[in-house]
């Protein structure tokens, strides 16, 4: 028995899955200054911060709290963690024995001889002996699968936050391209009346009032398709919280805080806090499990069956019922099945080596989104600091140009390009606000926010 058991181990059919030694995690994250250094990395993780403490809007809360209520995709994520939770019970209780009640009774008559009657009142039961590891590694295969379905939840649950929280954004930087926009064209309106009133006193000509006009055209134009955006952002962020299209109630964009301080962690954590690489990772494991069953189809099956109940026997009396016993013992062992084990076994290992694979390569997909998302959080940073001092720079330009024009020293062309320029500048600026808190956002994700407590 201990050289049976010690060639069993050898098999591997016994053995509990291990993360592979050559999955690569040093050198993930890319140094943001430097081109070929690596990150140093940092103890803490942005990602183990809860999405209440990252997004500090009150509103931008409510909305996310409802969309883990009612979101329709993370409901069905729900749902199949339940499956998988049934299928490893499942898989459990086939250690048990199984009992089966089946009476049965009947009425036989032959020609003129009297009738009469049987009944019987079995209760069998069968169990099979996972003396090779069948049943144990078709358990340990389901809490794979219970795992990977908990990973998918949390990355259905951390893409739906992240999705609402940059539709919110989105929502903000609209409203604030609205307001300057509006602005401008009630500005441009006070000047294409004024330049109305010099046309008429013969200050100017057609053309300047002409070219001023078209500019205001321009400007109104842009605001109905910013409030179409609006309208189509909303029915968008509406439908992600599970409900009918309807308005949004939201903050201001220059209301927003976000945490001053932001750390990658160390790459290791990425395969525990990451949902997909968690689940490419279950999905390896349940290979490694679907591997050992095709191992253990090798090796004998032994079941035992029996049954005890009652019996009247076939006498035709009326006599008390008599016991009736039965136990079978029975062993199975393949010989020769025309080279389907062998065949399973050698896709088993074929399809766990592909897991492995995907699971290498989703870690590496991981680095880089981290890497991308710290580059583009410091680069969105630089941007804003230059743009700041662009739109500064402009309306210098505009008052100056305009007092210019006042006294005769420019003509109403360069205000009209200096106050396009502006108006530019502006909207960019907004953008560039957004962008900053989408960095966040896709940091954030990247890092494996948003997971549920465990």
């Amino acid at each position: 028995m201990m050289c049976a058991a010690a060639l069993f181990s050898s098999c591997g059919i016994y053995n509990s899955y291990k993360r592979p030694s050559d999955i690569t995690v040093e050198g993930l994250y890319r140094d943001t200054v430097s081109v070929n250094d690596t990150l140093v990395s940092d103890t803490t993780n942005m990602g183990n911060v809860s999405w209440r403490e990252m997004f500090r809007d009150p509103k931008l809360q409510t909305l996310i709290e409802q969309g883990l209520a009612h979101n329709t995709d993370l409901q069905s994520a729900m749902l199949q963690v339940k499956q998988a939770q049934a299928a490893l019970t499942s898989a459990r209780l086939a250690f048990l024995p199984a009992f089966t009640l089946s009476p049965q009774g009947g009425i036989t008559k032959m020609g003129s001889t009297p009738s009469y009657r049987t009944w019987q009142a079995p209760v069998s039961a069968s169990w099979e002996a996972d003396l090779f590891g069948n049943l144990l590694n078709a358990s340990r295969d389901s809490k794979a699968a219970l795992l990977q379905s908990k990973a998918y939840e949390q990355a259905v649950r951390s893409q739906v936050i992240s999705n609402i929280a940059s539709l919110y954004y989105t929502l903000l930087m609209l409203d604030r391209q609205l307001e300057i926009s509006e602005a401008t064209y009630t500005n441009w309106n006070q000047t294409l009346s004024m330049m109305k009133d010099m046309m008429e006193a013969g200050m100017t000509n057609r053309a300047g009032v002409a070219q001023t006009e078209a500019s205001c055209h321009s400007v109104a134009a842009s605001i109905a398709e910013i409030r179409q955006t609006i309208r189509e952002t909303e029915n968008s962020l509406s439908t992600l919280l599970g409900m009918t299209p309807q308005h949004i109630d939201r903050g201001r964009l220059d209301e927003q805080q976000m945490p001053e301080e932001i750390k990658a962690g160390v790459p290791l954590q990425l395969l525990s806090n990451r949902p997909d690489v968690r689940a490419a990772e279950m999905s390896l494991a349940s290979a490694f499990y679907l591997t050992n069953k095709a191992r253990s189809a090798f090796y004998p099956k032994i079941t035992v069956t029996g049954t005890l109940g009652w019996s009247n026997g076939s006498t035709g009396t009326l006599n008390p019922a008599e016991i009736l016993k039965n136990a079978v013992a029975s062993l199975t062992q393949p010989i020769f099945n025309r080279g389907a084990l062998i065949a399973n076994l050698k896709i088993t290992k074929a399809q766990q080596e592909q897991a492995k694979l995907a699971f290498q390569q989703t870690v590496l997909d991981a680095g880089a989104e981290v890497s991308n998302a710290l580059y583009a959080y410091q680069t969105v940073g630089e941007k804003s600091a230059e743009r700041d001092k662009q739109v500064k720079a402009l309306e210098d330009a505009v008052d100056a140009t305009i007092g210019l024009m006042n006294v005769g020293q420019t003509t109403y062309l360069d205000v009209i390009t200096a106050q396009q320029s502006l108006l530019s500048a502006q909207l960019t600026q907004v953008q560039d606000d957004y962008d900053y808190l989408q960095s966040v956002i896709s940091l954030y994700q990247a890092l494996g926010g948003g997971r549920s407590a465990e």
